[in-house]
This record gives C-alpha cells, structure tokens and sequence, in this order.
C-alpha cells in the first residue's frame, strides 16, 4: 500500500514515503540481528557482520552537464541494505535508482552500488541559494551513513574575452605583458599561449612566464619575440579564441664613434664622419639623433690659401683687411648714434601733448644698449634688444652685472611694444633668435638672470643675495610596525607606511627632502622636469610590503600626447629610468592622477617625474599669479607677475619669497594651460588708469621664450614691472595684467588693491591642506579601519570563479593597467587599498569604496554604517573623528 501511495503521489509522495522506508529497513535488519542470535538463518539481503555502520567505497562527485545530456551519480557502501539520493534537501524516488548488488569476497560483505540520472531540466527549474547538489543515504543494521555532497553545474563558455591582448611596440630588452581574460565559463576556462599559431611551452624558455593570471610576461624581449599572440581558452563545453596581438621588437639606432678628422680641403675645412650602425635601428626602430657629419676649419698653418701657407701670407694684407673692418665698424656706429637721437627727439616730442617728460634719466641708463658706453661690441655675433628681459627667480643668483650684458645669451627673444618702437620706425618683432634645431623642442641654457637696474637710482626689484639659500626641505617620523604616513605639509608629497612593512619590535627613523637647489636632474632632449626632486629614506631601509609615495606633477595628463617616466638617483649622481607610467613592471607601479603621481615602490631613494611630449598638443600646467610691493621711491610701485610650474611647493617657494620681500597677493592665482608648441610667452599690463599712473617705458608688454617657460625645471619665472604716480595722493590702483601663449590659452589676472598697507584688503591663498602633523602612526594615520581592512583583504584575496577577486576589486578603483604587479605579491587586495588611501589622503571618501564593494557583489555594508560591534576601540574612535 505504500508503494502505490508512493507511485499515486509522484515524487513529492517518494519523498514522504522513502525516510520511513528507510526506518522499515533498519527495524528489519535489527529484527534480523536479534533472530540470528536465536539460530535463524540471516535474509540474503543482511550483511553477514551485524552491527556496522555503512562505509562508502564510492561517493557522488561533482558533475557538469553539456548541453542536454543528462549526468549520472553514483555511490557504493559496504554493508549496506539500501541507499537512497536526496538532492537540495528532498528524497529522489526510489524508481529513479538503478541499484546493485554484490559480495566483497576479502570480508565477506555485501556491496551496494546505486546510481541516478540528473537532467538539464531538473537543474534549470532549481532556484536556491546555492548549486543543485545530491548526497547519498545508506542504512545497515547500526545506522545511517551519509556521502559527500555532489554538485550539479550547467557548463558554458562564453563566446566573447573579458579582455584580449593588445599589440605592443617594445624596445629590445624590454619588459612585454600581455594581458588576457578569458570569457566566463563553468568550469573556468584554461589559458593557453600561441605565437604565429604555435603554443607556447614556457617550462621551455625561462624567459616567459604564463602563470601570473592568465597573462603572458616575456622579462627581456629579444627580435625573436616579434610575431602574432592569440589566447586560447577552452573548458569542457568549447574553445575560444581572442583577437591576435601583434608585438613587435625594435632597435634604436646608435652612433659609431666618430671617424678621424680629414686631411684640410682648399675650402680651409675638415670632415668627421660617423654612421649609424652600431647598432643599426630594426623594425621601426628610431633613426640616430644629432649630425652624421661635421666639419671644422682649419688652423695651426694648414689651411693654404692661394697655394700658399697662411703664415707666409704678407702682413699688409691682413692689416689692410683689419682697417676696412675697423672702418666699417666705426661707420655703422655713427648712423646708429644719429638714428637713435632723432628717436628719441621724436618721442619727446609725442609725449609732449600730457605736459610731463615720460622719458628721464632712468629710462636710458635702464635701456642695456646704453648702460656701457665704452664697451666694444662682439662684431662675431648679431644681438638686439629692446626693453627689460623677463628674469628668473633671482634667489640664490648674482645679480646681472654690465660686462655680463653682451654675453651670448641662448634663445632669447624680446618683444616691446611702445611709441618709442614705432616713432624709430623698427619692426613690431624686435627680437633674438638662438640656434634652434627644426624638429625639437628647444631647450634653455642654465643662465640665471635678475634684474637690470639702472646706476644710482632704485632697483625694479630688491636685492636678494642677503636673503639666506634654501637647499633642502625636510621632515621626519618614527615609525614601527603599525605604520603611518608622512606628510610635507603644502608641498603635496607625502609618504605611506603600510601596517606590518616593518616588522614587529623594530623601528625606523624615516625622512623626507625636496631639493630647493638646482635640479641635479639635467633633461635630454626633449625631456623636461614635471616634478620636484624627493628623497626619502633611509637607503639601507627594507619593507616586507610596498610604501606609497606621492608626487606632485605639472602635466596636463594624456597618453596622447605624454610619455611621462619615473626615474630615480644613482648613489653616483647619475639618474636611471625606472618604468615609464605606461609600461608593465612587476618591480614598481605609477598611478597617474590630474595633480600627482601615486608610486609604489620596496627601495628608498631620490626620485623624480620627467616627461617627453608626444605632440605639439602636450601641456604644462602653471600657475600665474601678481604681487606687488611699495618701493624706497614713495612715488614708485613695483609690479612681479610669476608663471610657475602647477605644484604646491613650486608655488610655497613663490610665496615665502615674497613674504621677506614685502610683497602682497593682489590676485587669487589661475592655471593657465601652456602647450609645447614652441610659441612663447607675452605678459602685457593693460587698463592703467590715466594722469594717476604711468608705467616705465619699455616694460608694458614683456615676452619671453618658450624655452625659458618650458624647461624652467620648477624654478620659478617673474617678469617686473614698474609704475610710477604722479603724485604722491593717488593710492588707488586698478589694471589688468593678461598673461597668453601665442596661440594659446590667455588669462588675465585683475589687480585692484590699495598702494598703502592700512587700506589694503588681504588676499589669501588658501594651499592645499595638508596635516599640521607631519607624522601620523599606527591606525590614525590611515582612512579605513584596521579590522576592515582585514575583512576585505581575506575576501578578495581568495580567487573567485566569476571573477569577483581583486582584480574586480582594482577595476572598481580604477586600476585597469599593470595588474601583473599586484598578481606578484602576497596580497594583491591589500596592496590596492593602500594605493587607495594614498590617493584618498585628503579625502577620506570611504562611502565611494564601500558603494565599489556594493557593485562586486561580495559585500552589502556600508563601510560608513558599520557598528561599534563589529570594530576595536581604537578603529572605533578613529572612524567618529573622520565622520564615518
């Protein structure tokens, strides 16, 4: 009667119906027993050992099914009188087993094998919080015995990569990582390399290495390496396979040395010769930079001319030659001397109608053509000049002096624009052009210039040789084991601990130095500082885990039109590339923010960003800004407009500067966007409100060279301008200082202020804000809660099938490069968080991290809502006093 209940109900009767079959089986068995002890013959179906529990010879294992084939489960127990499946939970009718039977002839115990069939169907219409699984239940005269659980998966591969690699152009010896993420498959898909079709055995070349996540390293790239790279991924059901990626290997070109000097031509010249061989550029490799060939001429009595040596040349000659130039020099003098009197008479006469004389004394012993008479000019090279030079920072450089005015001065160029100009009848471009190389981005020389003043009269801007040098800022901490972070307070540099990067009981005095100095960096060809140059150390120190070191930069960030690169000092002074930011590298890694660059690094050092611009389109980031101060002349109000590199410390230097001069903020500083294009920079006063002030001559519109803004290697720029009142009770001034590239971005900074210091209204500049302690330790100094920090770690850390690991975990902080440096270390997760809180320093913004966990999937708690429960005391306080 129960077995036409169980057939009449289906399987939901089974299932009622089997648990007490089971009991049934085990009263009979023991009913057996007791009546085996009275001498009754045992059933066949008894085991022939009362009294044991069922041991499972074979139990279910886990099982795919493809496309629509059903899979079997099996299991076999001895002793066992039956055995039973129950799958998620319910017993699977007992006419779906396939059971049979047989006897262990070592102990003499009866085996039971059973099997079932699971359909695609069955695992379909199951919706539970886990897989479809089965078990097995066997009963013996004892008891009960249950198997492993077995899942029952649906297999599938995707057809689409979650990434495919990506060709690469490398140099020879470089570093090549491909990466790729197969489709999403059950089970997940193996990787496998091919090159031109080929597969790629790397336990045959130690060179590659195809084990770091599916991703394919090449360590040294050699021309071999060039070639097609296809991913190949393949479970059970399919076979997929990605885009290819072609690589290729290239060689730079080099020179020979340089051949020795030929024999003297008739022409007084001798050739070098070099080739560009050594060794010649492969496979799109770059041409070799700088001339193949040059030329010298002739001396020492080797050059002949006429068939004749020089020194048997007659003298009468050479002085008649000397005299024409003599004479010819003399000449040009006079007609110069004449034309510049009518000018100036000319331009007296212009100003004559506003009743006042605008050119005194001042202005001509200002002007450098007149400030040295008696000075013989260099007749080798041609120079023109016309109005103050825009200067340099002049701290920590001797002032111009007047033999030094007629110096060559590389890449100078000098535009003024005023009545004086065009009543002589000169060209609006008075100007001097450096040798410039086409092609390149010309380069500055190492000059420093400061300001022309002209004898017995006031200095435009005051003499700062008594103001003390600066070589170094520096700051310093003691750190231990639970780590913490080291701040420059409004530089922008700052330095992270991790916890445990210092082992336990140790700890270390560490420092951090910005040089204030000369860069000791010197840039190669188009190469320019974005950076100051940091420090930090010391150099002997070793960490069990990367610190975090953040730079500011002044680059306006693309991969267009930057190539921009992390280089550190050698213990010889020399400075060696250590990656560029778009490279792969298992040694270091570059994040690249707007403002700074977050490095992580395991060695302490000095270092530096450089960047090499792509284009004409890439841009430099400065920051303009006015001060102005009273001069010793009560009458006189000096003007300083200072174009610096966009970092905080460029501009903190800017401002101490000025606070021992006297100067005042007139503006709040702007960004202006400055492109390497090679057109310079023009600073113009506008807007002087007339008959209350006059501006100097020759100094309302100043340019200066690209070259001297692009390579200013964070050394601040200023321009001075001087104005005078006309009398002493105007002490209101408003103009307008525009500061443009030609053709490019213009800002115009609007100076309206008060001359006398009690009318004044102060103008703050509010710098970012750092910590006024420079170092925090132990859970303080970091944003997100130790235990957390813990939780996520061990979550992610553990690598997931459908990829939520923590490599999702990168993506969601936007980390999408270079992930074969995280895959390197012991824990990837924790390692990303602290990248994340060097970047979040400021910040803090701990409910953005937890909204990228909510995404993943792998947790549902606001880190911000996280109760007093579920962290320690010192976590605890810590999160209240950050909002959290």
């Amino acid at each position: 009667m129960g077995r036409a209940a169980a057939a009449g109900g289906g399987a939901g009767g089974a299932r009622r119906w089997l648990p007490w079959l089971g009991l049934c089986f085990w009263a009979a068995g023991a009913a057996a027993a007791r009546g085996a002890d009275n001498g009754e013959a045992l059933p066949e179906s008894i085991p022939s050992a009362p009294g044991t529990l069922p041991h499972f010879i074979e139990e279910p294992d886990d099982a795919y099914i493809i496309k629509s084939n059903p899979i079997a489960l099996r299991c076999k127990a001895r002793p066992a009188m039956q055995i039973f499946f129950k799958c998620n939970g319910e017993w699977v009718h007992q006419n779906e087993h396939v059971s049979e039977e047989s006897l262990d002839e070592s102990s003499g115990l009866k085996v039971r094998e059973v099997f079932i069939n699971v359909t695609r169907q069955q695992v379909e219409d199951f919706h539970g919080p886990e897989d479809y699984w089965c078990q097995c239940v066997a009963w013996s005269h004892l008891g009960t015995s249950k198997s492993r659980k077995a899942s029952v998966r649906i297999a599938y591969l995707r057809k689409n990569f979650e990434q495919d690699p990506q060709g690469r152009e490398v140099p020879i010896e470089g570093m090549i990582v491909l990466h790729c993420r197969p489709p999403e498959g059950v089970p997940a898909a193996e990787v496998e390399w091919l090159k031109n079709e080929e597969p790629i055995d790397s336990e045959q070349d130690e060179n590659i290495d195809t084990r770091a996540d599916h991703n394919l390293i090449i360590r040294q790239a050699r021309l071999s390496d060039s070639g097609n790279y296809t991913c190949m991924a393949a479970n059970i059901v399919a076979k997929r396979r990605s885009l290819s990626a072609t690589v290729v290997v290239y060689v730079d070109g080099s020179w020979e040395v340089w051949s020795e000097w030929s024999v003297c031509s008739p022409e007084c010249e001798h050739l070098r010769i070099r080739e560009c061989t050594a060794p010649p550029p492969r496979n799109g490799g770059k041409f070799c930079e700088g001339l193949s060939q040059e030329s010298e001429n002739c001396t020492d009595g080797l050059c002949i001319l006429d068939k004749k040596p020089l020194h048997e040349i007659k003298p009468q000659s050479i002085e008649n030659a000397s005299d024409i130039a003599l004479y010819s020099g003399l000449g040009a003098a006079v007609v110069a001397v004449a034309v510049l009197v009518i000018g100036v008479t000319l331009y007296r006469r212009s100003q004559s109608d506003y009743g006042v004389d605008v050119i005194d004394s001042s202005a001509l012993t200002g002007n450098p053509l007149l400030l040295n008479s008696s000075m013989q000019p260099d007749l080798t090279v041609s120079r023109t000049y016309s109005g103050p030079i825009c200067l340099q920072d002049p701290l920590d450089k001797e002032l111009m002096t007047e033999s030094s005015l007629f110096n060559p001065l590389s890449d100078i160029k000098v535009k003024v624009q005023s009545s004086f100009m065009v009543s002589l009848g000169v060209s609006e471009r008075a100007e001097y052009h450096g040798k410039n190389h086409s092609g390149t981005f010309p380069h500055g020389n190492n000059r420093s210039f400061s300001t022309m003043h002209p004898r017995n009269k006031t200095p435009y801007i005051q003499n700062l040789s008594s103001l003390p040098t600066r070589t170094e800022l520096r700051t310093t901490g003691v750190f231990g084991h639970l780590g913490g972070r080291l701040v420059m307070p409004n530089t922008g540099v700052s330095l992270l601990i991790p916890h445990g990067a210092i082992p336990e009981e140790n700890s270390w005095e560490i420092y951090m130095s910005i040089n204030q100095g000369e860069p000791s960096l010197q840039s190669d060809g188009s190469e320019v500082l974005l950076s100051p140059e940091v420090t930090c150390g010391p150099p002997d120190m070793t960490v069990t885990t990367p610190f975090a070191l953040t730079i500011p930069h002044c680059a306006d960030v693309s991969s267009e039109h930057w190539n921009i690169h992390l280089k550190k000092r050698t213990q010889q002074g020399k400075w060696e590339e250590v990656m560029s930011v778009e490279d792969e590298s298992t040694s270091c890694y570059c994040l690249l923010d707007p403002f700074a660059c977050h490095v992580l690094l395991d060695s302490f050092g000095t270092y530096a960003l450089t960047g090499e611009p792509i284009t004409d389109c890439a841009v430099k980031q400065l920051k303009v800004a006015v001060f102005g101060c009273m001069s010793c002349n009560s009458l006189d109000y000096n003007l300083r407009v200072y174009c610096v590199d966009n970092t905080p410390w460029a501009f903190q230097e800017v401002v101490s500067d000025e606070r021992h001069q006297g100067g005042q903020l007139l503006e709040e500083p702007k960004l202006l966007h400055f492109k390497g294009n090679t057109f310079s920079l023009q600073i113009s006063v506008l807007d002087i409100p007339p008959f209350l002030w006059r501006i100097k001559p020759f100094t309302a519109c100043q340019e200066v060279p690209f070259s001297r803004v692009w390579c200013s290697n964070q050394q601040p720029l200023h321009c001075a301008f001087s104005l005078e009142r006309y009398t002493p009770t105007t002490t209101q001034l408003s103009c307008k200082i525009c500061i443009r590239q030609l053709k490019g971005h213009e800002q115009i900074l609007q100076v309206q202020t008060s001359i006398l210091e009690s009318e004044r209204e102060t103008i703050t500049f509010f710098a970012q804000e750092d910590s006024t302690f420079p170092a925090q330790t132990g859970p303080k100094a970091f944003k997100i809660p130790y235990s957390i920090r813990q939780r996520i770690c061990a979550t992610f850390d553990t690598p997931n099938a459908k990829g939520k690991d923590w490599q999702m975990l990168a993506q969601k902080n936007s980390i999408n490069r270079n992930l074969s440096y995280f895959a390197t270390q012991s824990s990837p997760s924790a390692v990303i968080l602290n990248l994340w809180e060097a970047r979040h320093q400021h910040d803090g913004d701990l409910d953005s991290l937890a909204c990228a966990l909510e995404e993943i999937g792998r947790t549902h708690t606001k880190l911000s809502n996280i109760t007093e429960s579920q962290l320690d005391e010192a976590d605890f306080n810590y999160s209240r006093q950050n909002g959290l």
